[in-house]
């Protein structure tokens, strides 16, 4: 079952080393966990992890991603063995990209998912919300996020297209603090998005969340055979995986029903966020675990795939997805359709 199989590790000053076909892992010079090398198809470290030489040698050997980010999830750097997939695939998706045409449908499905997506978001907040001012408000942002969908077929570049997306993502933001509990308003209000460094606590918590779902994002492209460098919506950028920010898009709305359940359950609060110098906020590194945990629960959950007609874990979606797109990229006859929840 290719879905619990990374392994994040967040505890600073935790030791990763090789030992045998195992990996163990130390903290203070004490054994915490080993797994073994043949359950793994990805290694995770978020902010001052060590590793050893030996096992950092064995995880190229074997295919096995090791991906370095910082506190609040960004990337850093990735180490991987020899560039695997279909030549012929790629190839394919460069030529794609270089289609002003093509690429333009590319980047409006991947909008078009993402707006789908957080349009929900806020239908279901409306539903479930216990004030009718509030329910009104929050009814009258999804039908603005119909309209932003209802432009995209006469969108007719990306700067375009990127404007009706940024247009729309300001509107979603906007309401999401409705759809806390009123007792966590105040402490995790959120005025917009902000990143690098988030500057609040729920932006905190949604870039951790999205720095998995994009590391999950990119090593299905890779299984896939697609480079995911490549991309369409996401401009092409030295050390950029804008292919992977593509495909991200329509999942970034699950991050954000994750984040409000932690918060609106009470497994996370306040006082598990760091206030740093400068603004910036950063989780705690017990609250990582909190998240991590139930982020890796939540890709068990079963969700109905309209295209595929059938139910498939969340946590293999993104897999579905890139296989998907690369139908699209090989096949001129196969649009590429974005996974919408129902």
């Amino acid at each position: 079952m290719q879905l619990l199989n990374t392994l994040y590790i967040t505890t600073p000053e935790t030791y990763l080393r090789l030992d045998n076909d195992t990996l163990r892992v130390e903290l203070a010079s004490e054994t915490r966990l080993r797994v073994p090398l043949h359950h793994l198809t990805a290694v995770v470290c978020f902010g001052h992890i060590n590793l050893s030489a030996p096992l950092m040698h064995r995880l190229a050997d074997e295919g096995i991603a090791l991906v370095l980010l910082n506190d609040n999830g960004r990337f850093k750097a990735r180490l991987e063995g020899a560039v695997s997939g279909n030549v012929l695939l790629r190839q394919a998706q460069f030529q794609r990209a270089a289609d002003s045409v093509f690429s333009l449908d590319m980047a409006r499905a991947c909008v078009a998912g993402k707006i789908k997506n957080t349009r929900q978001v806020l239908q279901r907040g409306a539903r479930e919300a216990k004030s009718e001012d509030e329910a009104k408000s929050l009814t009258r942002l999804a039908e603005d996020l119909a309209a932003s969908l209802r432009a995209l077929p006469e969108v007719t570049n990306l700067d375009s297209l990127r404007g009706v997306e940024g247009g729309a993502a300001r509107q979603y933001f906007s309401g999401l603090n409705l759809l806390l509990r009123p007792d966590q308003r105040e402490a995790f209000f959120m005025d917009g998005r902000s990143r690098r460094p988030p500057r609040d606590r729920f932006n905190a918590l949604l870039s951790f969340l999205y720095a998995m779902w994009m590391n999950d994002c990119r090593s299905a492209l890779e299984a896939a055979g697609l480079d995911p460098q490549v991309g369409f919506l996401h401009a092409l950028r030295p050390g950029r995986a804008a292919l992977a920010l593509d495909l991200m898009e329509e999942f970034r709305p699950w991050a954000d029903r994750l984040a409000l359940t932690l918060i609106n359950r009470g497994q996370l609060s306040a006082d598990d966020f760091a206030m740093r110098d400068g603004g910036g906020v950063s989780l705690e590194p017990d609250a990582r675990k909190v998240v991590v945990v139930a982020y890796q629960e939540r890709k068990k959950e079963e969700i109905n795939h309209g295209l595929l007609a059938q139910t498939v874990p969340l946590g293999l979606v993104p897999l579905v997805q890139a296989r998907l797109l690369a139908r699209a990229l090989r096949d001129e006859g196969a649009a590429y359709v974005p996974f919408v929840a129902k």
